[in-house]
């Protein structure tokens, strides 16, 4: 055991909790190295040590609470760090703006040293030790994560553990030849052992980067790159590899990151004769993974990467005794969602968040409409046949009416690794475009506008419905556009992504205070939904969830009850008015205005949605929420060609915009001082929860 270890008492304590279990797990994987895991014990003590005081203060209280990110009142935003502020100094000034949006979960996408035009947008890292440079410096990230804190949000960062860069000092010493560093990859003399690998693993990016190896001319060797050439996969079968890395999160964990996101999670364990994802072994390094942030930095969370359907996605929550990740993307959803809007059919949606529903409450999923990825249209073929719908022309639908091509559609995407041999392009989009907003304005055609913000509200609505976190990416909280510059950067011109990756337009943001503008209503709405969300603990991620039959399939039914509370919601996928007929008893009131309303023949107006309450502990009592903007009626056909939309005070993200890391909004003080994690006051919460670790942080700090 490690009794004569001069170690703190706390650490020692942390650590017996886990030690037989760590010990068992590490020397079954490492073929009982005893020295390499009393390394990685010394390593944990060392990274414990450096804790500052500010941190160890979360620690404490978020492991008296260990579910203070369950609350219906956690909310994210993603976004890249230079393309939202210019760089983390930017991004630190602009967090009254943030607090405004309500969101106390910021996550910065990869921000560490990468090489310039081969940084595979952050993920081919060169130094998991370093910011890149025009972003700033490991201090900016700590002083940043500091005033979040205080704020009452977290720090989400990527940590890109399956491989480095081949400028990686790691890959620099294996190219000049020495033997311990080509041990801390995959290096072949030859294309024999390759060749076996290739039999059975599926490749990334059969386009753009076929095959899952490349040759190392400087040693004269084949080595592994399962994503870009320039991307040497990670050997986790040496020790010294999971020894390092680890200790290359938890120092990032010590720089005030609350929430590690673990890139291509499947992917970081190899073995010939297998496809090279999802291994038994994967599930090992990421539990002990756990252990060591339980050890070191207790209620720091590990969010994984796993791009598959719920069932596939579900073993890497681990179990509710031994725990993996603490949250996992539910990106079927987002898929499903985006299938949903292109063909106004839910049953495909229904299907799939019938399964989501069937999980344990235990499980957290992030959810979300739009990411800095594209969409993959990886959908239950299985389910879709009963239909008669097939993969390659359904995919092709899906494309062609997502990017305007298809009958009646006003979506504006591009593909993305468009594979014409496979019909297997996948989307790229803002949810705006993807919405129409963009046709619209372009067209200035009023009703059009109006009907796309319908759309991209009630996709929101639908969002902040589900269980887990739900993100939003960076500018869809005032409806902001595809950018088209990157066709202009040679660079950038390859990737259809950046389409969604513009900058921010920060004069975009500003008109998000004036009455009647996109940003205006798209913006007021999102807060008056999230800010509903907070309030009732029917969103809380422990309510029983389930499908309300509302025999219409264009419109999506979904009931959640929780602690006395029942809500009855209601999302219509057609742009025409529809029917939920349903007949429920109960006395209920529409959440967003406050009216009553009875839950029978429901009407609803075209990408509309409703909201519906009863309570079976208290008396009705009327809510005053400012109204949102919906379609009430179809115009005819003659007054949808006269009607044009008001000259829009928005510039268009077509032209080339620089981010103004020194500009700060015009937020609203009263937002700007409300803190996130201080909305919900202790009797809204359910009884069995405790407060926030970060409520609990920012009260002691204000006492000191």
């Amino acid at each position: 055991m490690f009794e004569d270890k001069k170690w703190d008492k706390t650490f020692k304590n942390r650590l017996a909790k886990h030690y037989d279990e760590l010990k068992w797990l590490y020397s079954e994987l490492y073929h009982n190295d005893q020295q390499a895991f009393d390394y990685f014990c010394d390593m944990m003590y060392d990274y414990y040590e450096k804790r500052s005081p500010m941190l160890r203060e979360w620690d404490e209280a978020r492991e008296a609470s260990p579910d203070w990110y369950k609350g219906n009142d956690m909310l994210g935003m993603l976004m890249y760090t230079n393309c939202f502020a210019g760089n983390l100094k930017g991004v630190k000034s602009h967090l009254d703006y943030i607090q405004e949006c309500g969101v106390n979960y910021l996550h910065l996408m990869p921000l560490l040293e990468s090489p310039k035009d081969r940084s595979d947008g952050g993920y081919a890292v060169s130094d998991f030790r370093k910011v890149q440079p025009e972003l700033g410096t490991m201090e900016d990230l700590a002083e940043l994560a500091d005033d979040c804190h205080t704020r009452g949000m977290c720090v989400c960062l990527d940590f890109v553990m399956n491989h480095t860069s081949e400028d990686h000092e790691w890959a620099m010493r294996a190219k000049a030849g020495e033997k311990e560093y080509q041990d801390r990859f995959f290096f072949y003399d030859d294309w024999t052992i390759p060749n076996e690998f290739e039999k059975t693993v599926p490749q990334v990016f059969p386009q753009t980067a076929p095959g899952n190896f490349s040759w190392c001319p400087e040693v004269n060797k084949v080595v592994m790159t399962t994503f870009w050439p320039y991307q040497w996969d990670l050997n986790y079968a040496n020790p010294v590899v999971f020894n390092d890395m680890t200790a290359d999160m938890l120092n990032l964990c010590n720089h005030g990151v609350d929430i590690i996101r673990l890139d291509a999670t499947p992917y970081i364990w190899k073995e010939i004769g297998t496809p090279c994802r999802n291994l038994p072994q994967v599930h090992t390094l990421v539990r002990l993974m756990h252990m060591a942030t339980e050890v070191v930095c207790p209620g720091t969370l590990l969010l994984g990467e796993v791009v598959m359907e719920p069932s596939k996605v579900v073993p890497y929550f681990g179990t509710i005794e031994k725990p993996e990740c603490h949250m996992l993307y539910n990106v079927t959803t987002m898929a499903s969602t985006w299938h949903t809007v292109a063909t106004h059919d839910v049953r495909l949606l229904r299907h799939q968040m019938e399964a989501v529903f069937a999980l344990p409450h235990e499980y957290t999923f992030l959810n979300y409409l739009r990411c800095h990825d594209d969409i993959g249209w990886g959908l239950d073929y299985e389910y879709l046949k009963q239909f008669g719908i097939t993969e390659v022309p359904h995919k092709k639908y899906l494309n062609d009416y997502l990017t305007g091509k298809g009958y009646n559609s006003d979506a504006r995407g591009e593909l993305y690794n468009d594979d014409p041999r496979l019909g297997d392009a996948r989307l790229c989009g803002t949810t705006a475009s993807l919405c129409g907003i963009e046709a619209a304005e372009y067209e200035k055609n009023e009703w059009k506008v109006k009907r796309g913000i319908s759309l991209d509200i009630m996709l929101h609505a639908f969002l902040l419905t589900q269980s887990g976190i739900p993100v939003l990416y960076a500018g869809d909280e005032i409806g902001q556009l595809n950018d088209y510059t990157y066709h202009d950067d040679p660079i950038k011109a390859d990737d259809s992504r950046y389409l969604h990756r513009g900058d921010m337009n920060w004069e975009e943001a500003e008109l998000r205070n004036v009455e009647g503008t996109r940003e205006n209503i798209i913006f007021k709405a999102l807060r008056q939904l999230e800010e509903i969300r907070a309030e009732y603990c029917v969103f809380e991620n422990e309510a029983d969830a389930w499908i309300i039959e509302p025999w219409n399939d264009h419109i999506l039914g979904i009931g959640r009850y929780y602690n006395g509370e029942k809500l009855l919601a209601f999302f219509n996928f057609s742009e025409n008015e529809q029917t939920a007929w349903v007949n429920e008893m109960e006395d209920y009131y529409d959440l967003v205005t406050g009216e009553p309303k009875t839950a029978k023949a429901i009407n609803i107006p075209g990408y509309s949605f409703v909201w519906l309450m009863t309570t079976f502990n208290k008396p009705f009592v009327k809510k005053q929420h400012p109204k949102i903007e919906r379609r009430t009626e179809e115009p005819a056909a003659a007054e949808k060609k006269a009607e044009t939309v008001k000259k829009t005070a928005a510039k268009k993200t077509t032209a080339a915009k620089k981010p103004a890391a020194a500009k700060k909004p015009a937020a609203k003080k009263a937002a700007a001082e409300k803190k996130p994690a201080e909305k919900k006051t202790a009797a809204k919460k359910p009884a069995a929860k405790k407060t926030t670790a970060a409520k609990k942080t920012t009260e002691k700090a204000e006492e000191e």
